[in-house]
């Protein structure tokens, strides 16, 4: 039983697939408990946020969850510039992400940044127009929550585990 802990605790593959599955198991709940609510970006927000485990884990997620905030953030006030983004604006709204992720180096998350300002600005409002974009980015943040949870907690526990069985970092 050892060797098999010791081998789970010691896997990036093994861990990040537990963390991936926990993550989904909770969006998913998230998500079919609430039906008459948009929820998918939940759902994607934790899995993107989640990171392997390794050295540079939480740091990797702290970046995702910036990258995350700072596209819904750039994304509402696209909104609340115009209500109906145009691709103008939505350009502007790609370039304005990319120099912020600069400026706060996290460019090497950019990517999630844009994606969370596609969530805010593209996806079809399925609810009262105004407040979807809003929502959007609530539920980036909750899924950016849930997902920096997951890692904290599951790196405590791997941690707490190698050094119960004497394994050291590398």
């Amino acid at each position: 039983m050892d060797t098999f802990i010791k081998k789970i605790i010691t896997s990036q593959l093994i861990i990040y697939i537990l963390r991936c599955v926990i993550g989904f198991l909770i969006g998913y709940e998230i998500m079919t408990a609430y039906p008459e609510h948009d929820l998918f970006w939940v759902l994607l927000s934790i899995i993107l946020v989640i990171s392997p485990e390794g050295k540079d884990s939480r740091r990797l997620t702290n970046d995702r969850v910036k990258s995350n905030l700072i596209g819904s953030m750039v994304g509402l006030c696209c909104v609340f510039i115009n209500h109906e983004p145009t691709i103008s604006l939505i350009t502007v709204g790609i370039v304005a992400t990319c120099i912020i992720c600069y400026v706060l180096k996290v460019m090497n998350m950019a990517r999630v940044a844009i994606v969370a300002l596609l969530i805010v600005l593209l996806q079809p409002h399925l609810s009262n127009i105004e407040l979807t974009p809003i929502f959007r980015a609530g539920t980036v943040v909750l899924g950016c929550f849930i997902g920096f949870s997951i890692t904290l907690f599951s790196s405590i526990i791997i941690r707490k585990l190698k050094k119960h069985y004497k394994i050291t970092e590398s």
